[in-house]
């Protein structure tokens, strides 16, 4: 059994180059002394650097050990100030798993993901019985060996660098049996797994506090090649020792964890640990054990734990949920007798039937699944797969020619969420993983795993339903009928005492920066939501300034005004006065108002024009490690002064070349401080304002691999683009008041016999599988791509569950669980049935951003080209019988060609020379960082008729009457010059209004005498008294509702600037350098019939 505090033996840190970003890991490893997990940096660890006898303090000492210099951890250039070593974080404690990419752009590669593999034809997706090569995507990898998902185990890859892990990376509870019980002991709770919570579940007066400060958003982070079931939810909070980190051994003594990885429990067995009680998987899910022997109810009920009522809304109402239903008998038989809805079995020729657009927004498939399971399976805008039928063996997943993974968004925003404050968090004690609505419950005392089919005993407190006041029926309490659900963590969850929120902003005060006057526009929004930000009274905050020179600012309680400190030397930065920079807000609240109202003002008449950006990210990282927390920092152009320095790349007249060379950062400067921040547990957010080219692809790593956003405005003014104005001004109010979650750590788990290999987000992974969120916010998703490692042939239900371990602001370590299920099928025509389109294109979109930096952009598009041509070939030549002519699609991918044609004309890929490299890049962010709603709607727009309409049809809530017109086809086809039409473009919205429009529409809607009088930059519609203008005011106020961004307006007539960029939306015509709808269905057609 492992000692406490020192991990198991496991691959060393090495293969997380190519997820994280992190630098190949062969470098050499970390010294002596225990390794600080990057995910865990701040956490309370002897190699930290914290005293953890003090659980309040946060000592400002920067970790003491040097570490040998890890690729991606080294220290960036430049002395780190006050002479001390900044260590970075170790990246992955955990056993190395194959590297995979991660937060950098990288498509899957081969099943090895040796980003040196050698390219195989970008034509081909699915990898042969050779390792892909970077150019392909493979949906299917090839089992890696024996490390099948078998239990928490994740595939390892080959591992550079020391193998012995040190304390930080260590899943004891995962992999030994005698944690395994140990994880029940009294005082800790398993974590509930989330199915909706029945609405049910609020009685009276909740039992427990209801979370404070909200719900947490909902975030999902992309997991690593981590084993199906193996992951475990990430600890979050460097305090919290995720999954049980402080297991009980069977013989009581205490396991102290020292890492993330500890606490979140570890994805894969630290220890081989025969499934004996179960060695056969059990077919059934659901809980099924024969009624209660007499007097059982007798037992005296241990004392309740309190759940704060709360449930999520999907589906809807209570759940009652019958015990007896869901036995592994009932079960074969019931789904043995489902029928499939008729239109899913319908075969479509897309050149005859071009018109497969509904009217109505794109809902997903339903999973085939039992109703009593689907009443409680995970929301889809939570958590969806590729495929709702998972394909019994990588063969037939590798026939279909599909891929295989997942998208998530986390930590989004719920109106309801069950939150579960209990002594006792149920877990797997082998796979760690949470218990959820789809495990077996054998009896009153013993449930089966649903991810590796470990038989567990139900822990004596978990027996009682706070909810029902009821003993003996485990199986009704809110963990196991909700599949989305949020644990209040005890102590173990914590690696140190939780941190305060820290508000770090870094403003660019250059002559351009002062030139846009973002600076007051930015500072009235800080005012405006001062007190808004979340946090609670240990909230803190700081400021500085730059340009050639960095400036701080001391708020030191009992100064009269702000008191500014310069640092000239850039070269060998240093804090000043480290103890008054970052203040407590609220006891420094007026100077901070007082700095917030002349900060305008003070640079106003600069002459200064060279900006520092690296030496002030130095100093800021600096100012933040101790804690941790949030940076938001400002920049308007290209730096040009110390570190991070940067030139210009972009070459406008080669912008048309699909071969685009400066997708790559030119410097590893800004990656490698993001890992040092990430390791701290610092995000860092970047607001690029700039008219000219700003090197984004270099510039956004400080915010790819330390979990942060990019915000981009091109060409923002004051004066000369108030539209822009406006759009940061609405989006920063969101940013400054959404809800954050800090000190984070996520992990994904799945059945055994599926792997996940390559991750999609903003992220950090640490070890192998589990992710590094310094901050989470409810607007990121992430998508992770799996394969199919060993037969499924032996059971019948697979789930996948995501665990994110976070620090609320209001200093709660909490874990948010959501557990998806879904069938398993064993026939080509079920797969093709359970198809995603929506679901597939995001992740496609993903794979093709990797691939165009990893190759090149034309690679990217010739394989979302193939990637339609492979699975409809396949579908042509196994399972359509006879050759038809047409182009024969199943009907669940009427929609592909179309929306891979999209893609093909989104910005991140389109060719030609509209798109500008720093703008190509923004959106290449947007397709890693966003969830999938907003990633389809930037890609797909959709297109309304407005000029007509009505309350037929309507939604109507809280008292609004809101218009649902239906969606047409994104042609000229459908437009009309009698009449409006707007087109819902994400981040964007456009109204083209004809030049025979209806007066009356010109009159009571736009408030215009005629067509000629609407000013040609109109972006607001007035708001008039008139029905029309109140119906047209409501629907687009409701479509800008749905996200957390603000889409801009544009009223367009003929005579436009903005006309061509309308049309261009308009995917099924031809453009200059794209082809039409049809005519891509011609080739598809044409290479499906070779």
């Amino acid at each position: 059994m492992a000692q406490p505090g020192i991990p198991a033996a496991r691959g060393a840190a090495a293969g997380l180059q190519a997820q994280n970003g992190a630098a190949s890991a062969s470098g050499s490893p970390y010294t002596n002394g225990p390794v600080q997990n990057t995910l865990m940096s701040s956490q309370v660890s002897s190699s930290q650097g914290y005293d953890s006898q003090l659980p309040g303090s946060y000592p400002r000492l920067m970790p003491a050990k040097t570490l040998t210099p890890f690729s991606a951890q080294s220290n960036f250039g430049g002395s780190q100030g006050s002479g001390q070593t900044l260590n970075r974080p170790l990246v992955a404690s955990n056993p190395v798993p194959p590297p995979v990419h991660s937060g950098p752009p990288r498509m899957p590669l081969s099943t090895s993901q040796n980003p040196a593999a050698t390219p195989m034809p970008s034509g081909s997706f699915l990898p042969g019985a050779n390792p892909p090569p970077p150019l392909n995507w493979q949906y299917n990898y090839p089992s890696t060996g024996p490390q099948t998902n078998h239990f928490p185990h994740v595939a390892q890859p080959t591992v550079s660098g020391n193998t012995n892990l040190t304390a930080d990376h260590q899943y004891v509870s995962s992999g030994d049996p005698s944690l395994q019980t140990s994880f029940i002991k009294p005082g800790s709770a398993l974590p509930l797994q989330n199915p909706p919570l029945p609405t049910t579940f609020q009685p009276g007066a909740p039992l427990g506090p209801p979370p404070a400060g909200g719900l947490p958003p909902d975030r999902g982070l992309r997991p690593q090649k981590t084993p199906p079931r193996a992951a475990l939810p990430p600890s979050l909070n460097p305090a919290v020792n995720q999954e049980g980190i402080t297991a009980i051994a069977n013989n009581g003594s205490m396991v102290a964890h020292s890492t993330y990885d500890e606490i979140e429990g570890g994805g894969f067995l630290a220890t081989p640990q025969p499934i004996n009680q179960n060695s056969k998987p059990s077919r059934s899910v659901g809980y099924a054990y024969p009624s209660l022997p007499p007097g059982y109810h007798n037992t005296a009920p241990p004392s309740a734990a309190g759940l704060p009522p709360s449930s999520l809304n999907y589906p809807s109402g209570p759940q009652a949920f019958t015990q007896t239903p869901l036995g592994a008998n009932h079960l074969t038989a019931s789904m043995s007798g489902l029928s499939l809805h008729p239109e899913g079995l319908r075969v479509v020729n897309l050149l005859q039937e071009r018109n497969m657009l509904p009217s109505t927004p794109l809902q997903p498939p339903v999973p085939n699944l039992h109703e009593d399971i689907q009443k409680l399976n995970c929301n889809p805008e939570l958590f969806r797969c590729t495929l709702t039928g998972i394909p019994q063996t990588q063969a037939l997943l590798n026939k279909a020619k599909l891929p295989l993974g997942l998208l998530l968004h986390p930590f989004k925003d719920l109106v309801q969420l069950p939150v579960v404050t209990s002594s006792t968090i149920v877990r797997c004690r082998s796979c760690r993983t949470y218990i959820n609505p789809f495990v077996n419950f054998l009896d009153q005392r013993r449930w089966k795993c649903n991810l590796c089919y470990r038989v567990n005993d139900v822990p004596e407190e978990f027996m009682y339903n706070p909810l029902t006041r009821v003993y003996g029926e485990p199986h009704k309490r809110p963990e196991v009928q909700n599949a989305t659900i949020e644990f209040m963590a005890p102590s173990e969850y914590m690696l140190r005492p939780p941190q305060p929120p820290v508000y770090l902003f870094v403003f660019d005060v250059s002559h351009n920066a002062i030139e846009t006057g973002y600076l007051s526009s930015v500072c009235q929004s800080l005012l405006d939501n001062l007190d808004l930000l979340p946090g609670n009274t240990r909230t803190k905050i700081g400021f500085m300034t730059f340009d050639s020179t960095i400036h701080f600012y001391s708020l030191q309680e009992g100064l009269s005004q702000p008191q500014m400190l310069v640092v000239s030397d850039i070269d060998d930065v240093f804090i000043p006065m480290p103890e008054n920079l970052l203040v407590n807000l609220n006891e420094s609240k007026e100077l901070v108002q007082d700095l917030l109202k002349t900060l305008p003002q003070m640079f106003a008449k600069t002459l200064e024009t060279q900006s520092a950006l690296g030496p002030a990210l130095q100093a800021a990282f600096k100012l933040i490690s101790p804690t941790g927390g949030r940076m938001s920092v400002f920049q308007t152009q290209l730096p040009t002064l110390g570190v991070g320095a940067l030139k210009p790349r972009e070459e406008p007249n080669q912008r048309s070349s699909a071969k685009e060379i400066h997708l790559t950062p030119s410097t590893d400067f800004y990656k490698k401080l993001a890992l040092d921040c990430s390791g701290q547990q610092a995000a860092v957010d970047l607001f690029l304002l700039s008219g000219q080219y700003s090197d984004l692809a270099s510039l956004g790593c400080i915010s790819r691999y330390s979990a942060g956003s990019v915000y981009y405005y091109p060409s923002y003014h004051h004066q000369h683009n108030p539209v822009q104005v406006q759009k940061l001004q609405k989006e920063l109010q969101r940013y400054l008041t959404r809800k954050i979650g800090f000190e984070a750590v996520m992990r994904i788990r799945c059945t055994k016999g599926l792997s996940i290999h390559t991750f999609h987000g903003n992220f950090f992974v640490r070890s192998t599988d589990l992710l590094s969120l310094p901050n989470v916010n409810p607007d990121a998703g992430y998508a992770v791509q799996m394969s199919v490692e060993e037969s499924l042939t032996d059971t019948q239900l697979v789930s996948f569950q995501s665990a994110l371990l976070y620090t609320s602001s209001k200093g709660e370590r909490r874990i948010r669980v959501h557990t998806l299920c879904l069938p398993v099928v064993s026939t080509l025509n079920e797969v093709f049935l359970g198809a995603d389109v929506q679901a597939i294109s995001g992740l496609l979109a993903n794979m093709a951003v990797d691939r165009s930096v990893t190759a090149s952009l034309s690679d990217a598009r010739d394989a979302l080209v193939n990637a339609v041509i492979d699975s409809l070939s396949a579908y042509r030549s196994s399972v359509l019988s006879g050759q038809q002519p047409g182009l024969m699609v199943p009907f669940s991918l009427r929609l592909f060609p179309l929306f891979v044609l999209a893609l093909l004309k989104q910005k991140s890929f389109q060719t030609g020379t509209n798109a500008r490299l720093d703008e190509r890049i923004f959106a290449m962010c947007q397709v890693k960082n966003q969830p999938l709603v907003h990633l389809m709607r930037t890609t797909h727009p959709s297109l309304y008729r407005v000029d007509n309409l009505s309350d037929e049809g309507a939604l109507n809530i809280n008292d609004r009457t809101i218009p649902q017109p239906p969606i047409l086809q994104l042609s000229v086809e459908k437009l009309s010059r009698d009449g409006a039409f707007l087109m819902d473009a994400g981040s964007v919205l456009m109204l083209w209004v004809g030049k025979n429009c209806a007066q009356n529409f010109l009159s009571q809607v736009l408030g215009v005498q005629n067509y000629a009088s609407i000013p040609q930059t109109m972006t607001d519609l007035p708001e008039l008294d008139t029905p029309e203008s109140a119906r047209t005011i409501t629907f687009i106020s409701w479509l800008r509702e749905q996200r957390p961004f603000f889409p801009i307006l544009y009223v367009i007539r003929e005579e436009s600037l903005m006309k061509a960029a309308f049309l261009q939306k308009l995917v099924e015509d031809r453009t200059e350098s794209a082809l039409s709808y049809y005519e891509f269905l011609l080739h598809i057609q044409q290479q499906v019939n070779k």
